[in-house]
């Protein structure tokens, strides 16, 4: 009997490490398809989404939002969401904010028909409606928080998930059709995102006439390239662009203004693109580090920044001070950011069709 006791408690215990192994991460939950935004743990997480909401519409970031949430916890997180001066009571969109949430309860109205996720959708869509500038770009924070935060923010795709929400909303989605919008809200959302392509291509870093790629963040003003923290300086941005570039490449019979935007880019990047070495990461003494290695066979890879004045890479450290190479700057930003990228390879695989499809030559 006494075996049999411990038996039945190891087992218990093993499936409740086994539960805890399982549980979905917010970014899981995310990728998850069909029947499963009508399970029980898809419900818990919606359920979560709607506890973190700020009362303007918006949700922070960089937080699990598929944690299970004890009565405690959801005391201090309404607690908190009413203290502006703390971080959960920021709302933004930057990092997936906002824009994956509402991309989530979308998907979970479909499936369940529950009103309060509408409801909460329905916030959502307003929240990014208001958060727009006249000009048609999107801060990074909403209310404005003051400094770099309030201009123009294509860093970490803010602005171009925002956008990309937006027209999913004016697909024939049935996913999104459920939601039953309404034609007055639907104009809405059509204009703020055809003045966000504007504000796009208005912003587009111009040289000698030809059209280039983007800063990562540009003044909500003039559209000029802005400086963010002390190593992010005005510059042509090797990953920001991306984003911005795919967005305007899944425009439906685009204009000559979009065409000529994208063929600029696309040259861009072309043009300096590097090749001959890779990244490698390891440890420096217990810390993340990053080396440039020379190796012909690596595939092409693109800087973060590049000057506004030389077309050349640049790193900088907290200092703020431009350097030529990554081994310049301290131990805590090389190992601490992402200073190359490989991700306008996608866009240069794609362009060929893209031209193609609509006539482009």
């Amino acid at each position: 009997m006494k075996t049999l006791f411990y038996l039945v408690l190891m087992l218990m215990f093993f499936g409740e490490v086994k539960a805890q192994e399982t549980q979905l991460s917010w970014k899981a939950a995310q990728k998850q398809k069909g029947e499963w935004y009508s399970s029980p743990e898809a419900r818990r997480i919606a359920d979560n989404l709607l506890v973190y909401q700020h009362k303007t519409g918006g949700w922070p970031k960089n937080i699990d939002m598929a944690v299970k949430l004890t009565s405690n916890d959801i005391d201090e997180i309404l607690s908190e969401k009413q203290n502006s001066k703390k971080h959960l009571g920021q709302p933004t969109m930057d990092n997936g904010a906002t824009s994956t949430q509402l991309w989530f309860l979308a998907k979970m109205y479909k499936s369940t028909g529950n009103e309060n996720y509408k409801k909460s959708v329905l916030k959502g869509i307003e929240y990014l409606l208001d958060s727009q500038y006249e000009s048609g770009g999107w801060p990074q924070f909403y209310p404005i928080r003051k400094g770099y935060y309030q201009h123009i923010t294509y860093n970490d795709n803010a602005m171009v998930n925002t956008m990309n929400f937006l027209k999913d909303l004016m697909s024939d989605s049935n996913e999104f059709a459920t939601l039953e919008l309404g034609a007055p809200l639907l104009k809405r959302i059509e204009k703020a995102y055809e003045k966000g392509i504007d504000c796009i291509l208005k912003t587009q870093i111009i040289v000698n006439g030809k059209p280039t790629v983007w800063c990562a963040q540009h003044n909500r003003n003039n559209f000029a390239p802005a400086k963010a923290r002390a190593y992010e300086l005005p510059s042509y941005s090797g990953a920001e662009s991306v984003g911005i570039v795919s967005l305007l490449m899944e425009i439906q019979h685009p204009s000559p203004e979009i065409i000529a935007a994208v063929n600029g880019a696309i040259s861009w990047f072309e043009e300096h693109k590097i090749e001959g070495i890779r990244v490698e990461r390891f440890r420096n003494n217990g810390e993340k580090d990053k080396r440039v290695i020379a190796d012909n066979e690596a595939p092409a890879i693109w800087a973060r920044f590049y000057d506004l004045d030389t077309g050349e890479p640049f790193f900088c450290d907290r200092d703020g001070i431009k350097k030529k190479t990554l081994a310049e700057i301290g131990i805590e930003r090389r190992g601490g950011y992402r200073w190359y990228t490989d991700s306008p390879q996608k866009v240069l695989n794609s362009y060929p069709g893209w031209k193609k499809k609509w006539g482009v030559k």
